[in-house]
């Protein structure tokens, strides 16, 4: 395969590793730099420049956007994607995991343990708002930052205020977190690539620290993570659409909870911490998937009037209840069940014998008509509960 890698760097190590790997395994790698691609538009032929050249042709796309450049290299990996091009990550997934209240929102709707976080733009509301989340010390946070920049712990809350206003008064928005005290100076990296982590650190700040970058001084040991923050991790890259993430993880008597996705995750910590070659673990995953783009399924299934994705949760009293797929006749009502979900298990294209059982969530294409009857009115959109996935995280309603 031609692959290019998007980074306003070839030297930066996370670069030259996907570059290695990508020449290891037998493919050409070319290193773009995000800023001097320049795209044009023109009626079905979308096209790209690199250095005011026509740019060459790649199979695939891996991209290294930083957050300096967020608004600019989502819109070069969105032109590939109009071109056809497999990226490794979407540019909608990028631009969701930059935006930390956007994330923290489409999180918000699942099973992941996320810390009490508000968001408020009145002077009025600073104070209540703070004790929302659990009062002093608190930790305020930019909603766009990297390696620790923009976050500020503050221990009282005529403090937290006085930043707050300062940070408002110039023109900067920014989250109020709960300061989990057991935590403190420690959190956990998970690397996802796909459905699996393929490493994970434990990042312990310096005594005077209480932020666990590494660009902060933060020493890095390899750990073994049990099947909660294992599955916790896949979850949250999952639901804002990421093939790779580094998730970081909050270690605490409730479960983990997350703090950050990032879409381009740095690899030099990690890879030196564990010895794992992640590197190599992105190349093999996007070999696998580079024959299966991202397909807009709302787009392609509801061209047809009168047909649409819906996903719903089976209620009690719902007629498919206690039933099998085959039972409840739903082909020949002209409604295909996708994919069945129960618990943190999912089930793809279930057969006909497959029972469906009172708070499976299920996935369906079919007749509007339909799918309106069989989704319980307490389950709509307005009501929906925690676990279920709106139109904007790849879902979409019955219209």
């Amino acid at each position: 395969m031609k692959i290019a890698i998007l980074s306003r760097s070839n030297q930066a190590y996370s670069t030259r590793r996907l570059r290695q790997a990508c020449l290891q395994r037998g493919h050409s790698a070319r290193v773009l730099d995000t800023l001097r691609i320049s795209m044009f538009v023109e009626s079905g032929k979308p096209g790209l420049r690199y250095k005011s050249e026509l740019a060459a042709h790649y199979d695939a796309v891996i991209p290294r956007v930083g957050a300096s450049i967020s608004h600019y290299g989502a819109a070069v990996v969105r032109h590939f994607e109009q071109m056809g091009v497999f990226t490794l990550n979407s540019s909608q997934a990028i631009t969701v995991a930059r935006d930390k209240l956007r994330s923290i929102q489409v999180l918000s709707r699942h099973a992941v343990g996320v810390p009490k976080t508000a968001f408020v733009r009145s002077r009025s509301d600073v104070l209540p708002a703070i004790a929302l989340v659990g009062g002093a010390p608190v930790i305020i946070k930019l909603l766009e930052g990297t390696q620790g920049i923009g976050v500020i712990l503050a221990d009282q809350t005529n403090v937290a205020e006085a930043i707050i206003e300062t940070l408002q008064s110039a023109k900067q928005n920014v989250l109020i977190q709960k300061f989990v005290q057991e935590s403190k100076g420690r959190d956990v990296r998970a690397l996802v690539v796909g459905d699996r982590v393929v490493a994970a650190m434990q990042r312990v700040a310096t005594a005077e620290e209480f932020r666990s970058n590494m660009h902060r001084g933060a020493r890095a040991e390899p750990v073994q993570l049990d099947a909660v923050y294992l599955r916790t991790a896949i979850h949250a890259a999952q639901i804002l659409g990421l093939r790779v993430a580094g998730v970081d993880m909050l270690i605490t008597g409730e479960g983990p909870q997350v703090m950050e996705v990032n879409a381009s995750p740095g690899l030099q910590g990690i890879e030196t911490a564990t010895g794992v070659d992640v590197a190599g673990a992105i190349i093999e995953h996007l070999e696998e998937q580079v024959l299966f783009p991202e397909v807009d399924v709302r787009q392609r299934l509801t061209l047809k009037s009168g047909y649409g994705v819906a996903e719903f949760q089976v209620a009690p009293s719902s007629e498919l209840a206690h039933r099998t797929l085959g039972e409840g006749a739903l082909r020949d009502r002209d409604v295909q069940v996708l994919s069945i979900t129960r618990g943190s298990v999912i089930l793809p294209n279930p057969p006909d014998t497959q029972k469906i059982l009172p708070g499976d969530l299920l996935l369906c294409f079919g007749k509007h008509i339909t799918l309106r009857g069989l989704i319980s009115k307490k389950h709509d959109r307005r009501r929906r509960k925690p676990g279920s996935r709106s139109s904007s995280d790849h879902g979409d309603e019955v219209r």
